[in-house]
């Protein structure tokens, strides 16, 4: 019963001062975990509990009784009858376990138990809350997949109740750097007094499983905010990991959502490299309708939107029964826009005046739809264009300062004055010879 219960406590309590007091670890440790170990053959659960906080506060008690005890009690964590119980014991343990650097990744594990059961139970904010309080960055033996698996953990569950800004805090702790560097050169030996790097926990997915998450994390934050180039470059870098790429059913979903944010992507330098670097990938030859897609957008002629969309619907409907889902209304718009801001930039290159009429025929604009385009571009700095609206006819002429002009004028007298010594050299060379000839 609970008092023989009680006697046996007592007794290895009196053990253990006496161990303790003489430094005695091995002994101190041992009757620390055979008090676990009673309450738990006791099944008496809540007398565990107070066990665990009466050894851990006792005065002088040694780290390694009390590192011990919390990784005996946590053994039993999934032996608990009912979840309150064992949501009980996890938060005596971390309790415990707080503050405490030699039991910090147990109370790591320990927390993301208990945000696990919250998150269960559908309470997503208070997974989020308690997931927040650990630092893992900061613990020295920890194992790096653990690590990475814990703070993905934090941003997933912040982007789960839309805390945009707390996620990309969090993903910052995480280099992308960390997915490429090569495992198998981490097994050096440890020099003595370093700190041994604990073994990652079975359940905590490989390096490249990770670098997975952290980009499908990713791509969901960039997609909060439509930034079409990041998402992109999220997608290229799943298209690079070394098991996607060997599996054509893994890496085609994954190559066509790649076209599509490139095309939806505001045309950049980095746009630009992006687009041509994917455009020479072998792999696109398989999916001939997306470098067809590539190409008119590269190719400096004026795209006609109908066309484009009727021969793409088909394509943009089916994302939704592929990876990455669909990608919805705002970017089909989006998808208009883009196409109308390159056949603008195509008209650029090849007129210095145009009226605003023709402009909007070959634009399949009305004439304000295609001014207010036109604006827009100029405001975000991606053309130079003035509008005469009275004459109805828009420049793509580059204004010159007075510096740029002088410099104009300045080498084009060079070149005359070059053109007219070269005469002179001409002329002279020629006259030599008529007098050599005469002379002769």
């Amino acid at each position: 019963g609970s008092s023989g219960l009680d006697a046996a406590i007592e007794s290895l309590l009196n053990t253990e001062k006496q161990c303790r007091l003489a430094g005695d670890v091995a002994g101190t440790r041992k009757a620390a975990v055979d008090i676990v170990e009673l309450c738990f053959k006791d099944a008496a659960w809540k007398t565990l509990n107070d066990q665990i906080v009466v050894l851990s506060k006792r005065r002088g008690q040694l780290k390694q009784a009390i590192t011990a005890v919390v990784q005996k009690a946590m053994e039993y964590i999934d032996v608990t009858p009912d979840v309150e119980t064992r949501i009980e014991l996890i938060k005596t343990l971390s309790s415990v376990a707080a503050g405490k650097i030699y039991v910090e990744i147990e109370r790591a594990r320990l927390i993301k138990r208990l945000a696990k059961i919250k998150e269960e139970q559908g309470k997503i904010d208070e997974a989020a809350e308690i997931m927040q309080e650990v630092a893992v960055e900061t613990f020295g033996s920890m194992a790096k997949t653990e690590k990475l698996a814990f703070i993905l953990e934090q941003v997933r569950l912040c982007l789960d109740r839309q805390d945009y800004v707390r996620a990309q805090i969090l993903s910052r702790k995480i280099s992308p750097r960390v997915f490429d560097a090569d495992t198998s050169k981490d097994k050096r030996k440890p020099k003595e007094g370093d700190n041994m790097v604990q073994e990652a926990p079975a359940d905590v997915p490989s390096l490249l499983e990770l670098k997975r998450i952290y980009y499908e994390l990713m791509i969901r934050y960039y997609s909060h905010n439509n930034d079409y180039l990041e998402i992109c470059r999220c997608y290229k870098s799943i298209y690079e990991i070394p098991s996607i790429k060997e599996d054509p059913a893994k890496w085609t979903p994954i190559l066509r959502k790649i076209c599509w944010f490139l095309v939806l992507a505001p045309h950049d330098p980095m746009q630009s490299s992006l687009l041509n670097a994917t455009l020479e990938d072998k792999n696109l030859s398989e999916i001939p309708n997306f470098r067809l897609l590539l190409k008119q957008v590269v190719t400096m002629e004026v795209i006609q939107w109908t066309k484009l969309w009727e021969f793409f619907k088909d394509e943009y409907e089916n994302e939704k029964n592929l990876l990455g889902g669909a990608l919805g209304t705002k970017a089909a718009e989006d998808l208009k826009l883009r196409i109308i801001e390159h056949n603008i930039l195509v008209v650029s290159k090849y007129y210095s005046r145009i009226t605003l009429k023709r402009l909007a025929d070959l634009l399949c604009l009305s004439l304000q739809e295609a001014e207010k385009h036109i604006s827009d571009m100029v405001n975000s700095k991606a053309l130079i264009a003035k509008i005469d609206r009275p004459m109805g006819i828009v420049s793509f002429r580059t204004a010159q300062d007075s510096n740029g002009v002088l410099n104009s004028w300045a080498s084009n007298l060079e070149k005359l004055l070059d053109l007219v010594e070269k005469s002179c050299h001409q002329i002279h060379k020629e006259t030599m010879i008529h007098k050599a000839v005469l002379k002769a």
